[in-house]
């Protein structure tokens, strides 16, 4: 589905086309522009005899044909030479553009004023009135702009998408839904075949974009499509909110319509990126819970991040490779990717280098729970700035296993606050998680834990370690979406535990950009809260999804799991939520927590009891919890 492409293909063919000659490939155009002259002769041919008719009233006997024939001639010969020097004839311009009329109202007024100031001077010498130049200029004009309006009407004709192109409605009439109609109503390979466009701005209406009308408002989408008979609705947005596509979806619901959207506009114009406007996708989930461009400054952070030594630890998971990959972008003197996962490092490396040889300095296999191994590779290494995304977080698995939580995400995380202390790192980001604010369960237990910890090193050291929590990240590994594909291809049930259930959700990359402009922004001690937009409901996403894939999947309710919530929290009980610095970023601070009062045995026992009846207001009031949790 990518117009992009077939152009390509296509200006491949104009450029080489098979059992042609280059005279033949070159005689063409040229032909075509000295025949171009030849009309515009013919026009400043029959403009002057018309303007001479009118003004004797058509008295032919007061006609002096010598003079006209040399009024003519000189206005042939100004019309070659002011052409040529405006490059008229030298296929400078786009055939029928503004441009070409610009050039040609320019052309056609230098003719017009020298056979003025010609019959000024031998005017009455040659019988020839001194004002045809006057009346001649508009009707050459007009006729010389009909021959190219009508050639370009040809030209676009021949050029329009074949019978085989799906008829497609464009939503947006703005910069980029006249842009995509261009494009394919000058593309005879295009696969889409534009037959209206829809836009909400009451002021575009009956606007025509290449031939192609306004036929209506968000509202009229039904009935624009019932009437155009349209088999795919592109959204021609430059950015478009989740809201927006979830109503589109609805509006075109059982009407068998593919709605298909665009890359943002910064990447369609990006010299570095590779989409364009011909590159179309199906609307997927991550569209209807949300894309949210960010407002990254890139000062702030190459002042941290470029030229120095950069470590991430859990380089080979979702977070922990995106932050890699974000990270590359700001040339670090080195980036150096922590993982226990072989394989999750060799699949960060490829995306990063283009090979996966494991074979260099870029790569460390590590696990964060030994602390002998880690201290070493910080002491050899000697990195400047981490970002700490190595964690365990999948909560019903460590609600079983919650040992485990604390050997990963408490004493792993100590593990590499004490080595980044050591080395005297200069910024150290700990990637935490909406589960630590007002905390229920082990994982949350953990990484507040783990936030707390990150908090004494700031207070002890006096450098910038800070925390940074967010929500669930869209497509991260064993993250609820992918669940929800795999059971919806092996033909269901979905699995939904309750029927309100809401969570807050965001991007990968969205996620790492903000995780990276909070290193530069946090104070040290401070927990860095994302803003995630509005929480979105599970059972919407489930729905939406089955919707999606044109499957008839049953959704079963399992109840919530012991110490789930019901509603996710990004703020907890106490803090403060102060977007000081960044829009999308909230600052606020954890308790510090000395590691010697870490209880393993206090520890659990406070997760185990988070697990049954005790309320986040009634923990946090616990003395044991608040010491160690």
């Amino acid at each position: 589905m990518k117009c992009r492409k077939k152009k390509r293909n296509l200006s491949t063919r104009d450029q080489k086309p098979s059992g042609d000659t280059a005279g033949d490939k070159s005689s063409k155009p040229v032909l075509w522009l000295w025949s171009q002259f030849v009309l515009d002769a013919l026009a400043w041919s029959v403009a002057i005899l018309l303007s001479i008719l009118l003004r004797y009233e058509l008295d032919f006997t007061l006609i002096n044909f010598h003079g006209t024939a040399a009024v003519i001639g000189v206005a042939i010969v100004t019309q070659l030479l002011a052409g040529m020097g405006f490059a008229l004839y030298r296929g400078r311009y786009t055939f029928g553009s503004f441009n070409e009329a610009k050039a040609l109202l320019a052309v056609t007024l230098i003719v017009a004023a020298t056979i003025i100031l010609l019959l000024i001077i031998v005017g009455p010498e040659i019988h020839v009135a001194r004002s045809i130049g006057a009346i001649a200029f508009p009707f050459a004009a007009l006729m010389m702009a009909a021959v190219r309006y009508v050639k370009r009407m040809y030209v676009e004709s021949k050029a329009k998408p074949g019978a085989q192109a799906d008829r497609a409605l464009i939503y947006g009439a703005g910069f980029i839904g006249n842009s995509l109609v261009a494009r394919m109503m000058q593309d005879p390979d295009s696969p889409f075949y534009p037959v209206g466009l829809i836009d909400d701005d009451p002021a575009k209406k009956h606007l025509r974009l290449s031939s192609v009308g306004v036929l209506g408002r968000g509202v009229d989408l039904r009935e624009v499509v019932s009437r155009t008979k349209a088999s795919v609705l592109i959204l021609a947005f430059s950015h478009v909110e989740a809201a927006k596509v979830r109503e589109i979806s609805d509006l075109v619901a059982g009407l068998k319509v593919r709605v298909l959207v665009l890359p943002p506009l910064r990447d369609m114009l990006s010299t570095d990126s590779s989409a364009g406007f011909g590159d179309f996708r199906e609307i997927d989930v991550e569209d209807l819970i949300g894309r949210r461009p960010v407002d990254i400054q890139v000062e702030q952070i190459a002042g941290y991040i470029t030229g120095k030594r950069v470590l991430v630890t859990g380089a080979g998971g979702s977070i922990g490779s995106e932050l890699c990959r974000q990270l590359g972008e700001f040339n670090p003197a080195e980036l150096i990717m922590l993982d226990r996962d072989e394989s999750g490092l060799q699949h960060t490396q490829l995306s990063i280098s283009g090979h996966g040889l494991l074979n260099g300095k870029d790569t460390v296999l590590a696990d964060i729970r030994d602390p002998e191994a880690i201290m070493a590779i910080f002491k050899d290494r000697v990195p400047e700035v981490v970002f700490h995304a190595a964690a365990l977080k999948h909560a019903p698995l460590l609600q079983q296993y919650p040992q485990e939580a604390w050997k990963t995400n408490v004493l792993g995380s100590l593990n590499v606050l004490r080595a980044a202390m050591a080395v005297n790192v200069q910024t150290y980001v700990n990637v935490s998680t909406d589960k630590a604010a007002n905390p229920t369960t082990a994982l949350g237990h953990s990484k507040r834990a783990a936030e707390r910890l990150t908090a004494w090193m700031a207070q002890e050291s006096h450098t910038r370690f800070v925390s940074v929590r967010f929500g669930n990240v869209i497509g991260s590994r064993g993250s609820m979406l992918p669940l929800f594909t795999e059971q919806i291809q092996s033909g269901g049930p979905v699995t939904v535990t309750h029927p309100e259930v809401t969570r807050f959700f965001m991007t990968i990359p969205e996620a790492c950009q903000l995780v990276i402009q909070a290193g530069a922004i946090g104070h040290g001690g401070e927990v860095l809260i994302l803003d995630m937009g509005s929480p979105v409901r599970i059972l919407d996403v489930a729905q939406r999804m089955i919707a999606l894939s044109g499957k008839d999947v049953e959704i079963v309710f399992t109840g919530l799991r012991p110490s789930e919530k019901m509603h996710e929290e990004l703020i907890g009980i106490g803090e403060v939520d102060a977007k000081s610095l960044h829009p999308k970023i909230s600052h606020t601070r954890a308790k510090p927590l000395d590691p010697q009062s870490l209880d393993m045995i206090a520890w659990l026992e406070t997760c185990r009891r988070e697990g049954g009846d005790v309320t986040p207001s009634e923990a946090e009031s616990d003395g044991e919890l608040d010491e160690s949790a």
